[in-house]
């Protein structure tokens, strides 16, 4: 399972931090930061999800209000949103 975050679309509601652990506030620019991701495009985000984590991820990607969270299946098809 992977996660897919656009820290462009993010709004730093913060819900996705509630949720999940792998996401932080980034106070300073207003939005969060999906640690330990890496950057495939500008402002776009992609981390393996950990064994044991996928509740949290989906949790994360299903509270975010601008849906700047897609989480896709080990088959590559969207899960959320």
């Amino acid at each position: 399972m992977r996660i897919e975050y656009d820290r462009d679309t993010c709004i730093g509601i913060y819900q996705c931090v509630d949720e999940w652990d792998a996401f932080e506030k980034d106070m300073d620019a207003g939005k969060a930061e999906l640690v330990g991701a890496e950057e495939t495009e500008e402002d776009t985000f992609v981390l393996e999800v950990p064994e044991g984590e996928e509740f949290d991820a989906e949790m994360a990607a299903r509270v975010c209000p601008v849906d700047a969270i897609r989480l896709y299946d080990d088959d590559g098809e969207q899960m959320v949103p």
